[in-house]
């Protein structure tokens, strides 16, 4: 997630997007080539009709009629296999399941330019493709027109597409009529793409297309391949953080069946064998010493003091406003409160895992990835290759969640298959996913605020204090005195109206790996900023809603989604025996409200209900959105009652589900998600809603008890749940 973001494609400029649209006998194609890849038009000296073309590009048409779009975009339940499809299928007006949908390679065309590095994250997916991949369908509908006018003498503008065809008065010509035509023709000039009031499919409901290869079981997630003669790989990592192969024996282990070779690997010592459970039970008979690395001595309450003993000092400038050092000494009514967020483990019900197969030279990788150039990269290091001697066969994500923005379950497996020169697929364990995994940071964050005389609100301080994940995973890539962006997300863009803010960012590091988690720093400050609004609110002796909206007036948005929540909850007047609470953010150009109904009996907590109103801009395909929404509040409500990983003596104690646990059926809330309809431009929807659970949950606990929750896990406070 570098933080400068890189060029897509000459900056997406039409005749720079276009320039590289090559005439190919297998059909037009909008494309890109890498080095080491033949050109369009030198493969098309080799093919004919109807062998499709590939070219690394957005959209390719054949001759014999079929559409496929190269996603370049990781698949890991989000829904990017229907939206972006439906995108394209918009600007060449056919339906979108007749699209068909490749993962494209690693290539410098497929640079997200909100993150700067080819990656699915930042719910980041629509957002990058809403002009992009419509641009790559309106200018390849442009070209079949013009070709299709061209040969019947018609002016362009007089003709349609619909269903795959060229239209005018009684004619038709089916796009793979028209593709080599199309091709051959010049760059076309001040193409539009459509507008909402002609839509068709964007902004509906529609099933996924993914959906039934998921439910028939074709579907091919990353532990799901299988090739011929392939082997099985089991890695033994260290006990601890950051130690280190001394030694091993593998006496025993050699004669056990199945096992073909014991291998040390630059991340442990591997096992490979015929099965995967006879290269597991081989690996836990390996004797193996470990050196002891820098984290050895690691544990929590280490963690925990340096976080502490680091706040006291002063952080980068991340928002000033006012003068909040004169407002603080010169108002006398004060609230402050600190707020520790744990340790968590990404938890994808998919483990870790890599297949990696030598042929002809070159080395493939088949992986569940969110990053294809760093796999890329990776593999060609461990194996020893350039990069453009390495592909990578992105499939289905069993989970991401950031975890797969990393790449360190791919070298072991590349240099298992390089060592016995046949297919290994290399799976990581759930004890190994979750002792070895990049955690999501741990925080300390302090927030103040003072009342003037009459009342209000004058002034707001807010000190954050965490580890920076951008610093390890793209060094460089924040310069030297600016905060990281992906530490101060949900306390930079505070909506409310205050005379004196000031906001900093101290970077301090752990002792350990900490990786993007889903909502990153979205779930650390928004839990700070609005668990703290209820307090400021507390003090002022208002309704937390009132108290909120007295702050928002130059914030639409912000209200609008806080209103339709509020009224959809029937706000200050839940049942009998039950307590809300709310909470704000905005996030990934999207607007979020949450309210969380709640009932205690004595210390056993029961959350009963979670009304969400979300203003993510023009949708693409409402019920994707929804179930995005549904699916990040249980994610949020999981960590928040229950996640936090805990290390002694540089030892994850968390090891499966029976000790760092989901939140299961029967604990999961009636969730109401309501969608607001706004022409602004999509906001991501795959994170957000996760942030608003935990405060909401604990400013609904506030509303039962008055006891104020300013740690996490809620289960670990008092709480039985």
């Amino acid at each position: 997630m570098a933080t400068t973001p890189g060029s897509l494609l000459g900056d997406l400029s039409r005749r720079g997007f276009i320039k590289s649209t090559a005439t190919a006998a297998g059909g037009l194609v909008i494309a890109c080539y890498l080095p080491g890849c033949s050109k369009p038009e030198e493969a098309a000296k080799n093919v004919g009709p109807p062998k499709l073309i590939k070219a690394n590009a957005f959209l390719q048409i054949g001759t014999d009629g079929s559409i496929t779009m190269f996603c370049d975009k990781s698949e890991m339940g989000q829904g990017v296999y229907t939206a972006l499809p439906t995108l394209l299928a918009e600007e060449l007006g056919v339906a979108p399941d007749v699209v068909k949908v490749e993962f494209a390679p690693p290539g410098p065309e497929y640079v997200n330019k909100l993150l700067g590095a080819q990656a699915t994250g930042g719910s980041t997916s629509v957002r990058e493709a809403w002009d992009k991949i419509r641009m790559a369908g309106a200018e390849a509908r442009t070209r079949l027109i013009a070709a299709a006018a061209n040969e019947w003498k018609a002016p362009p503008q007089s003709c349609t597409v619909a269903d795959g065809y060229v239209l005018f008065t009684s004619r038709r010509k089916s796009f793979g009529e028209l593709a080599e035509a199309a091709a051959a023709l010049p760059a076309p000039q001040n193409v539009q793409v459509k507008g909402k009031n002609e839509f068709k499919y964007i902004g509906k409901t529609a099933t996924r297309t993914d959906t039934p290869s998921k439910v028939d079981g074709s579907a091919q997630f990353g532990i799901d391949v299988r090739l011929p003669n392939m082997l099985y790989a089991a890695l033994a990592q260290p006990p601890e953080l950051g130690a280190t192969v001394k030694g091993f024996n593998a006496d025993k282990a050699k004669t056990m069946p199945g096992v073909r070779e014991v291998l040390q690997t630059s991340s442990g010592v591997a096992v490979v064998a015929d099965s995967w459970w006879q290269a597991k039970q081989a690996r836990d008979a390996l004797d193996i010493q470990w050196n002891p690395g820098p984290a050895a001595k690691l544990n929590n309450a280490a963690i925990y003091a340096g976080l502490k003993n680091a706040s006291s000092g002063k952080g980068l400038d991340v928002r000033k406003e006012g003068d909040a050092d004169a407002g603080w000494k010169a108002n006398s009514r004060r609230v402050e409160a600190t707020y520790e967020l744990p340790m968590l483990a990404h938890a994808t019900l998919e483990p870790q895992n890599c297949t990696v197969e030598f042929r002809d030279g070159a080395c493939h990788l088949y992986v569940p990835t969110q990053v294809q150039q760093m796999a890329q990269a990776a593999a060609a290091k461990a194996a020893n290759l350039p990069p453009e001697q390495v592909f990578v066969h992105t499939t289905f994500l069993g989970g991401g969640f950031g975890r797969r923005l990393d790449v360190d379950f791919i070298p072991a497996a590349v240099e298992c298959a390089k060592a016995l020169n046949k297919p290994v697929k290399l799976l990581w364990t759930r004890e190994d996913d979750t002792t070895h995994d990049k955690y999501r940071p741990p925080a300390r964050n302090t927030m103040s605020g003072a009342f003037d005389s009459n009342g209000k609100l004058d002034t707001v301080k807010l000190h954050l204090v965490a580890p920076s994940i951008t610093a390890r995973w793209a060094p460089g890539a924040v310069p030297q005195g600016t905060p990281d962006p992906f530490a101060v997300e949900a306390a930079h863009n505070f909506p409310y109206a205050v005379p004196n803010l000031y906001i900093d960012y101290l970077q301090h590091e752990v002792g350990l790996e900490v990786g993007y988690w889903r909502s990153v720093s979205h779930a650390l400050n928004c839990f700070t900023v609005e668990s703290f609004m209820d307090e400021l609110a507390a003090e002022a002796q208002m309704d937390p809603v009132e108290f909120r909206r007295s702050l928002l007036g130059k914030q639409p948005r912000w209200l609008s989604v806080l209103d339709v929540a509020t009224r959809k909850a029937n706000w200050g007047q839940p049942p009998a025996g039950r307590h809300q609470g709310v909470a704000l953010m905005s996030g990934y150009d999207t607007y979020l409200a949450q309210v969380a109904e709640i009932s205690l009996e004595g210390n056993n907590l029961k959350v009963h209900r979670i009304v969400c109103a979300i203003d993510c801009g023009q949708m693409v395909n409402p019920g994707i959105v929804q179930a995005q929404a549904e699916g990040s509040i249980v994610f949020g409500l999981t960590a928040a009652l229950f996640s936090e990983i805990n290390v002694v003596g540089g030892k994850v104690q968390e090891q499966n589900f029976d000790t760092y646990r989901l939140l299961r059926l029967n604990e999961t809330p009636v969730i109401e998600i309501h969608l607001l309809n706004t022409d602004e431009k999509p906001g991501g929807m795959g994170e957000p809603a996760v942030a608003l659970v935990a405060p909401a949950v604990c400013n609904a606990i506030y509303a039962a008890t008055r006891k104020r929750l300013r740690k996490l896990p809620i289960a670990k406070q008092g709480f039985v749940v």
